[in-house]
């Protein structure tokens, strides 16, 4: 009788099947949407969740747990992947997606969330064999298992150049940001480690919502009697929804009467609506006016005067939402499908003229968080025409005495002072507006004459503005 049959016989262990954990199957979900489509999580997200709530999956923890884990990979990728990479037997470029995916979640659990390491581990263990299956499963728990030696701090003491040695590196790693973007924004700052690392830090906060009063159809005063609201910093027309407030719920915006829109837009709207022209104040142009935020304040505002707004959108599905979003104004407006550096209009028509131009997003990197690592230097090249293109045609289009609002949701110089400094040297019969004192309860601005907002410092989005009058 050979060895082998004297053995005793093992029971075969019968095959578990992997348990499903709805919230970590719905954040894969995303993240594989926003890493194959370049989709927005910010627009994947609410509708899985209010599939996963009409299903009876969800509750308003498990959407609240489900959102944290896609934000929070989203805004710390940069620093998971260096400490994954220090866990793995090779370069992380070989690692499929889908499984660097849920490397993400489970690191961003350990190290980002307090559910506990043992729990952290063993549930996108098991999302893994849900997703990616048993043998890739193995290979998760391995590399979780080496995360879960030490805690966040103790990681970039590891993996993070010291500050000493490579100040931007060591930042990048430290705050989650591409090394060029540190960079930019740091320029852009000008100088001082305390200011990069607060705006670095903003930049991975999760921001509040905020809406805006659309003057003449919801006031501010009606928006506070929703459950955690609370008074806008700057904006008259701002209110913030804390706690996690749903702006779905809100009564004024689902009849559109109020809107979702960043305090840092809403100001921008406004400083050029106060801004001074000489003469007649009839006829306003916003010449970018998708998705239409921008545009419904300032056609409210227009409609205070009595003047008209005429809002153009490149983009016929955009100038839709445009539509949408006036739709109700208190006075007359029009909104029309055109390019806006081949404008249908006459030279000189409007008294005053908002450009809000398509431009790198970095600064709303808190709202989405992917852009970062989507985003390359080679796009500002992109940007750059179409940017100064759009404020040639919106000088042209403005009259003598009429002002410009050149503005830009980024901070990075080659989009705004860049832009605005090689324009006006092709326009000298044309004058730099301090703005300023346009907004004058909102500190720390800048040098002038432009404004620069922040969201360490104003609690908004990195916007941009420069405000121009043509005098000849």
């Amino acid at each position: 009788m050979s060895d082998q049959s004297r053995r005793p016989h093992k029971p075969h262990k019968p095959h578990r099947r992997p348990q499903k954990d709805p919230v970590r199957i719905l954040a894969f979900e995303a993240l594989r949407a926003v890493d194959e489509r370049d989709a927005y999580a910010n627009l994947v997200l609410p509708p899985l969740l209010r599939k996963a709530r009409e299903k009876g999956d969800f509750d308003g923890r498990d959407a609240a747990l489900a959102t944290e884990l896609v934000y929070g990979t989203l805004r710390r990728q940069g620093t998971y992947d260096a400490i994954v990479a220090a866990c793995v037997d090779r370069p992380l470029r070989e690692v499929d997606p889908p499984v660097l995916d849920v490397l993400g979640l489970g690191a961003h659990q350990l190290l980002g969330t307090r559910i506990p390491p043992h729990a952290a581990v063993s549930a996108t263990v098991e999302l893994a064999r849900v997703v990616l299956g048993d043998g890739r499963a193995k290979f998760v728990n391995a590399v979780l298992r080496k995360v879960a030696q030490h805690d966040l701090d103790g990681w970039l003491e590891k993996v993070a150049p010291p500050y000493e040695d490579d100040p931007e590196d060591h930042l990048a790693v430290v705050h989650s940001h591409p090394r060029w973007v540190v960079s930019a924004l740091w320029d852009s700052l000008g100088g001082g480690r305390a200011g990069i690392e607060d705006l670095l830090e903003a930049d991975n906060e999760r921001p509040e919502v905020t809406l805006v009063a659309r003057p003449g159809r919801s006031t501010t005063g009606e928006l506070l009697r929703e459950e955690a609201a609370v008074e806008g910093r700057w904006s008259p027309y701002a209110v913030r929804l804390t706690e996690g407030g749903e702006p779905g719920a809100v009564e004024a915006v689902r009849e559109g009467r109020a809107g979702v829109q960043d305090e840092g837009s809403q100001l921008v709207a406004l400083a050029l609506a106060h801004a001074p022209v000489e003469g007649r104040d009839a006829l306003w142009l916003d010449g970018c006016a998708g998705p239409g935020g921008k545009a419904a304040l300032l056609g409210a505002l227009a409609a205070e005067r009595g003047a008209v707004l005429l809002a153009s959108e490149k983009q016929p599905h955009r100038a839709g939402l445009v539509a949408r979003a006036l739709d109700g104004n208190p006075g007359p407006y029009q909104v029309i499908a055109a390019d806006g550096t081949r404008p249908p209009w006459r030279p000189g028509s409007f008294d005053r003229v908002l450009v809000d131009v398509p431009c790198t997003g970095l600064g709303a990197l808190r709202r989405r968080p992917e852009a970062r690592w989507r985003r390359r230097p080679e796009d500002l090249d992109d940007f750059a025409p179409l940017q100064r293109d759009l404020l040639r045609t919106a000088l042209e289009s403005v009259r003598v005495g009429g002002v410009v609002g050149y503005a830009t949701c980024s901070p990075h110089l080659a989009e705004t002072r860049a832009v605005v400094a090689d324009v006006l040297k092709q326009y000298p019969d044309t004058e730099l507006v301090d703005a300023r004192p346009l907004l004058p309860d909102v500190p720390a601005l800048g040098e002038g004459p432009d404004i620069q907002l922040w969201p360490h410092l104003h609690g908004t989005d990195a916007m941009y503005l420069a405000l121009i009058r043509r005098t000849g």
